[in-house]
């Protein structure tokens, strides 16, 4: 159990600390939840950090469940589920993709100034997340980052089911979960304190971390 995100990014961070001081290392951050977690990771290792900005494409009518996702590179991930309902609603997938670009390009702008992706070739990265559920939105990002080359690619997170954990592991170089509860229900079951983090605790945490 965890008290917030803050409390779990410092767990992670132990859990993590052979990457402590590593040449060229880089904390990826997905927010927004996943930049209250990733900026302690990045404190306790000395690491400099970045956010990663993907969107969630939802079923109609079932926003919450992931069908696909986009990322900031203009990857678009489908979910396996996803790839089966694409015919079953024409024109549906490419209409969120245009409303989510929209969204993408305020993040970056907003988070990053504008200022592009890292370059990460050559360099070790930690991608952190607050939790995965479905995982869709960490496997897009997971996905984008390794076509961008980096030497060694960690996924790390609090928590996550069991079979999204296996997924994950299949795309990264090596994966550092917490907690995988047989009875996962949602991510928010292992935090006391697991409220909603805003655009404007994300800058004051960005810029804390500059």
């Amino acid at each position: 159990m965890f008290r917030d995100r803050a409390d779990a990014g410092r767990q992670l961070a132990v859990a993590l600390e052979v990457y402590a001081d590593v040449p060229g290392g880089l904390v990826v951050a997905l927010p927004r939840g996943g930049v209250v977690t990733g900026v302690e990771v990045s404190r306790a290792l000395r690491l400099p950090l970045s956010v990663f900005i993907v969107r969630k494409i939802g079923y109609p009518g079932n926003p919450e469940c992931a069908m696909a996702a986009l990322t900031e590179t203009g990857l678009l991930y489908r979910t396996e589920e996803g790839r089966g309902m694409v015919s079953v609603y024409p024109g549906y997938l490419e209409e969120c993709r245009a409303e989510q670009q929209v969204e993408i390009d305020r993040r970056v702008g907003l988070y990053r100034g504008g200022a592009p992706f890292p370059r990460l070739g050559g360099r070790t990265v930690l991608l952190v997340d607050d939790g995965l559920a479905t995982g869709a939105t960490f496997e897009a990002a997971a996905l984008a980052l390794r076509e961008l080359k980096p030497t060694r690619l960690v996924g790390a997170v609090p928590v996550s089911p069991p079979e999204t954990a296996e997924r994950v592991r299949a795309l990264v170089d090596e994966l550092v979960v917490l907690e995988v509860p047989a009875d996962f229900m949602a991510v928010g079951q292992v935090y006391a304190d697991f409220r909603q983090v805003d655009d404007a605790h994300v800058l004051r945490l960005l810029k804390e971390a500059t």
